[in-house]
């Protein structure tokens, strides 16, 4: 075994790695950005080493300053996590003429299977099932349309060299073609450096079934079972779960049958995904073979009971696979959920900023348990806009699917993030959707749920109201004296008393009266009703509403006007209204096209004197990885830019100016 690795990434991953490294005695070296000094992944390594500025293009990206890195500090081999440098052939030769183990599969196999064109042409030799498609090298754009033509819309354009969903656009017409097209090859050349595309057909209600794959330098190779992530936004998977629902044992053996022949076509030593898109009636066609170890990696560990990463490194270190294919069971049921800096009710715009509050329920991490959390961020941290969303991954195993889904729900439930919009929310109601529950599983559930999945209205705003009156209360009986003249919780000699709060609750403003009665005791008047009300807090952030005659438990915590509530029932974000500071105050002008999260303008669709229509495409931004149209909010005429293209913007900037048609 190793005694120093190098851990070539950062967040939740590196931390990952951290983990095993350290059960296994192992120490371990971190790499960091100007971005990343205080990161929890620098405290989690052994040594750490400064690699560049915030921009992944200046530092994680910077494979010469790494190789560095691991020669100055005596490390044996290195680790690449995923994403960033993972799939890079040319830094994993690199890293051999270095005299450095890359911890993952051979240059000649991340060169075959990083080529989508490439890796379907020596699947077809192996035997493995293809979607029909174009993947040829010549990329004519009237080629590629008539193409598209001939195998039949709908049709997928695929960057060739992509992959997380990057690159990636359905067409479903021919008249769609030519953007979708130019969108496609812009993002992969940013993403990728290269924008060459392939073309397949578009498998209607598909499942993503991939199969997780692991070769030894002995000539073994097994399968690890298959997890099914057929839950998807933007080609971006959302929940991930093993084994698959629905999965007969013969189809899980054809299945990893043809996952370990796409591995051992091309020498495959380490961890490796080979993904599939499979009909609702099992048939199932090869799509890509990820060369890493994939994020939804510990559902798989959670089902079988093995260290992924312990089997990395012992593969990388030489050693046969601790296993043998029959020597593998399944073991229960396991489901991820990836909790992200986003806004779904926003098409899942990606948020920073800072973590005020990051609370979990109980748990255990990097390692397998009924619930595990994997996090590479705390509260206090910054979400920032140079990397990826994801703040952290929920992972629950239960005997069944049934206790794992009541799991998932309860931790779901029990997370608590304040600061910035994330998935959390999005998530519970996913998960509990008849479509998921019920294991009617394709990558259009979302879409098919939207009804049930967006603007749903949350806590009720007679909880959210009743939580912030005790949250208020419990703040004041903490700052007071023994003295009933100090109280300000209304209290009167002669018992009766009336307070007033201004909230805005859900979007709307709520006056709310807590009125405290000559017999002791209390109603809230909220939304034109009034309603008997008891509280019951323990002096902190847990509180027990007794409302109309229902019992509710609750957990709040305040961020300067904002008390964020939490219950069983949902979550509400409520503005303390200070009348006299914000009298006078303006509105903000509707109407303007503004930038939604910082990022980099990547395109104008418009030019001043150019007519538009409300909801008209008008500018590109790209931010996390990911490229974001912004459309008109209004029809007008486009009066000025104010940005060229290529410059970063801030959250909310104004983009351009419309001025309304003469």
């Amino acid at each position: 075994m190793f005694k120093k690795i190098l851990i070539a990434n950062r967040g939740e991953i590196a931390c990952r790695v951290a983990a095993t490294a350290r059960r296994l005695g192992v120490k371990t070296v971190a790499v960091y950005s100007d971005a990343d000094v205080q990161a929890r992944h620098v405290r989690a390594c052994d040594e750490a080493v400064h690699v560049g500025g915030a921009a992944p293009r200046d530092s994680y990206l910077q494979w010469r300053r790494i190789l560095e890195a691991a020669r100055s500090t005596g490390a044996e081999a290195v680790h690449p996590g995923y994403g960033f440098l993972s799939e890079n052939e040319e830094f994993a030769q690199a890293c051999a003429d270095a005299g450095l183990v890359f911890i993952g599969p051979p240059p000649s196999a991340i060169r075959a299977m990083g080529l989508k064109a490439e890796s379907k042409r020596l699947m077809a030799q192996a035997g493995v099932p293809l979607v029909p498609g174009y993947h040829g090298t010549d990329q004519d754009p009237a080629l590629l349309r008539r193409e598209a033509g001939r195998i039949g819309y709908p049709v997928l354009i695929k960057a060739s060299a992509g992959g997380g969903g990057k690159g990636m656009r359905a067409v479903h017409s021919d008249a769609e073609f030519d953007a979708a097209l130019a969108s496609c090859k812009r993002e992969a050349i940013n993403s990728f450096g290269d924008d060459a595309v392939l073309i397949e057909r578009y498998v209607q209600r598909p499942r993503h079934i991939e199969i997780q794959v692991f070769g030894d330098g002995h000539g073994q190779c097994v399968y690890l079972f298959e997890r099914d992530c057929s839950v998807q936004r933007r080609h971006q998977k959302v929940l991930e779960e093993a084994p698959a629902p629905g999965m007969t044992p013969e189809r899980r053996a054809e299945m990893g049958a043809a996952a370990v022949s796409a591995a051992r076509a091309v020498g495959y030593q380490g961890a490796g995904t080979v993904e599939f898109i499979a009909e609702q009636d099992g048939r199932f066609y090869f799509m890509e073979m990820n060369t890493r170890l994939q994020v939804e990696h510990p559902v798989t560990e959670a089902i079988t009971g093995q260290d992924l990463v312990e089997w990395q490194l012992r593969v990388a270190a030489g050693e046969p696979l601790p296993l043998r294919q029959e020597d593998l069971r399944i073991q229960g049921h396991a489901i991820e959920a990836r909790i992200c800096a986003e806004n779904p009710e926003a098409g899942f715009l990606p948020a920073t900023g800072r973590l005020a509050v990051a609370r979990w329920p109980d748990h255990v991490a990097f390692q397998r348990g009924a619930v595990r959390i994997d996090s590479g961020v705390g509260e206090g941290d910054e979400i920032s806009p140079h990397y990826d969303s994801m703040i952290a991954k929920l992972i629950v195993h239960g005997d069944t699917r049934e206790q794992a889904l009541a799991r998932l729900d309860a931790a779901l439930r029990d997370t608590h993030i304040v600061g910035l919009h994330t998935n959390v929310a999005f998530l519970r109601r996913c998960a509990a959707t008849a479509s998921f529950t019920g294991a009617q599983l394709d990558t259009a559930l979302i879409e098919r749920e939207r009804e049930a999945l967006f603007e749903q209205p949350g806590l009720p705003v007679a909880q959210a109201a009743a939580a912030v009156v005790a949250h208020t209360s419990a703040e004041e009986a903490l700052t007071e004296d023994a003295s009933p003249w100090s109280r300000r919780d209304g209290w009167r000699l002669f018992g009766a008393s009336q307070r007033r709060f201004e909230l805005e609750i859900h979007g709307e403003h709520q006056t709310v009266l807590l009125s405290r009665h000559h017999q002791g005791g209390l109603s809230l008047t909220v939304a034109g009703q009034v309603l008997p009300l008891a509280l019951n807090s323990d002096g902190g952030q847990a509180h027990e509403l007794f409302l109309d005659g229902q019992r509710t438990q609750v957990r709040t915590y305040r961020v300067g006007e904002q008390v964020a509530v939490f219950g069983a029932e949902g979550s509400a974000l409520v503005t303390t209204v200070d009348v006299i500071a914000h009298a006078g105050g303006a509105h903000a002008e509707g109407g303007r096209l503004t930038a939604p999260m910082p990022g980099k303008l990547i395109a104008f669709l418009a030019q001043p004197g150019d007519v538009v229509s409300q909801g008209q495409a008008l500018a590109v931004m790209e931010a996390m990885k990911m490229e974001h149209t912004i459309s008109a909010p209004r029809e007008g005429v486009v009066d000025e830019l104010l940005f060229a293209v290529g410059d970063q913007v801030g959250d909310g900037a104004e983009l351009l100016r419309l001025r309304p048609q003469a």
